[in-house]
């Protein structure tokens, strides 16, 4: 396997294209040797789900797309970012805040932490922003 590979789609910011990205990941990851029923393939299915979701629901008619990057490096690290064009950034919501929705990013942080990883939100060029999952790729080496 090479040291450094990318994949990666443009979505339209609509409540389809969840599901679209989410088995676009499972199709890649699965490609780059993930073995789809581990505790670790769900995780990543679920903070895909959530960070799209977030992408079409928050974004409020303002980014018609979103973008999702795959990127692996040295068989290490899985970096998983969702890109739209709005410039509102991810809040934190106070835990005493009892609502039905709104939940995505505490699932988003608590996967990642549990997956020994972290997450990071870049601004892009147009002036929305990429919210980056890093996480230790822990998936045996295929020979």
């Amino acid at each position: 396997m090479a040291d450094h590979q990318e994949a990666s789609v443009t979505l339209p910011s609509e409540p389809v294209a969840v599901s679209a990205a989410r088995r676009y990941v499972d199709r890649v990851l699965g490609e780059w040797g993930m073995v789809a029923d581990t505790d670790f393939a769900d995780s990543i299915r679920l903070i895909v789900s959530e960070l799209a979701t977030n992408a079409v629901q928050h974004t409020f008619g303002q980014s018609p797309t979103f973008t999702v990057d795959l990127r692996l490096e040295r068989e290490e690290q899985l970096r998983l970012g969702v890109t739209d064009s709005h410039p509102r950034w991810p809040r934190r919501l106070p835990a005493a805040v009892q609502q039905d929705n709104g939940r995505g990013m505490v699932i988003i942080r608590t996967l990642t932490k549990e997956c020994g990883g972290r997450l990071i939100v870049t601004p892009t060029a147009d002036g929305g922003k990429t919210v980056w999952i890093a996480l230790p790729w822990s998936v045996p080496v295929q020979s």
